[in-house]
């Protein structure tokens, strides 16, 4: 098992390479490699397009009686991927490339063809410089005219150069970042004076909000006011707040007469004539209020003018009293008699 691992052989003293017998192999033998397209090409068979890098299992020979400059030169034979028709290609030494030979054709090359112009070119002058003297002496003059020609641009570049070099490009920098600098202040400027214009506008359209929302809440008080003074509520006022001084009898009157548009008098066939009983004048016990202006607490009897009042058909009022106080005078009786 060492020795598989060693790299040197033994060879005994007596050992000949001669005696060694070769084998005889026919010069035309050709090998199986595995190699990539040289180039981009078209099969004639079926029309598939092989491009460049594409691999194949290859079968390379050597070309008889084909050499250049002592370099023997190698025939490839690869099979179309579509159709399996055969294609043979072969190197090219003296141009550094490879030369399509059988079963398919090259693809288009610029620059390939460019470079076979040039040389063309370049034979058919040699050609004529070998034959004419007189043509080597044009193409001489041709030519240092154009090195006049293009001594004179490289002179031309070289002031242009020499004029930019003089530009001061560091205050030129300077200039443009002050302008930018000057645009950005602008900017910022604008900027704030839009944001105090919308600041301006938002506190006009609160202050206008505001005010409205005012106005509207003091038309709902007042409206609520309204609804609120209902000619039923002079049964729940209190007396004592309007009885003060002399005047508080036109006062009474009022709340009397808005009583009588709302409701109707007592005696009226109405709504309310029907549910109270006129109390006979007979039978009639008039109670006592005490007097608030005096503030002595005397009752004073008052039963010839509530018997007036309900002959006439009309409330009795007091004018101490609260306006509860004016239904005292009337209460339920046995006999449903009534006007």
């Amino acid at each position: 098992m060492s020795e598989r691992k060693v790299l040197n052989k033994y060879y005994p003293p007596d050992f000949d390479p001669s005696k060694i017998p070769k084998l005889k192999l026919p010069k035309d033998r050709q090998y199986v490699v595995r190699l990539m397209a040289p180039f981009n090409m078209r099969c004639k068979t079926c029309g598939e397009y092989i491009y460049k890098g594409k691999k194949f299992n290859a079968r390379k020979e050597t070309v008889q009686n084909e050499l250049y400059m002592g370099l023997p030169i190698f025939r490839f034979y690869i099979k179309c991927t579509r159709c399996l028709a055969e294609i043979t290609f072969k190197t090219d030494p003296e141009n550094t490339d490879y030369a399509m030979e059988h079963g398919a054709t090259r693809n288009f090359q610029a620059e390939k063809l460019l470079e076979e112009e040039e040389k063309k070119i370049v034979q058919e002058r040699e050609e004529e410089e070998l034959n004419n003297p007189m043509k080597v002496l044009e193409n001489r003059t041709r030519d240092s005219k154009m090195e006049m020609e293009v001594l004179e641009n490289l002179q031309e570049l070289k002031d242009l150069n020499q004029r930019q070099a003089q530009v001061d490009f560091e205050g030129m920098l300077d200039q443009y970042k002050e302008m930018e600098k000057r645009q950005r202040e602008r900017e910022q400027e604008e900027d704030e004076r839009e944001t105090k214009e919308m600041l301006e506008r938002a506190l006009v359209k609160r202050l206008r909000d505001s005010d409205s929302e005012e106005e509207t809440e003091n038309a709902k008080d007042e409206g609520r006011k309204h609804t609120a003074d209902k000619p039923t509520d002079i049964l729940t006022t209190d007396g004592n707040a309007g009885s003060q001084g002399s005047s508080s009898v036109g006062i009474k009157k009022q709340k009397v007469e808005s009583w009588e548009r709302s409701v109707g008098g007592l005696g009226a066939k109405g709504a309310l004539g029907s549910l109270v009983v006129r109390k006979k004048p007979a039978h009639a016990t008039p109670r006592q209020a005490p007097d608030t202006q005096t503030g002595s607490g005397a009752a004073k009897p008052e039963s010839s003018t509530a018997s007036a009042s309900a002959s006439n058909g009309q409330p009795v009022s007091s004018q101490n009293g609260s306006s509860l106080s004016l239904l005292g005078a009337y209460t339920d009786s046995d006999d449903s008699n009534s006007d």
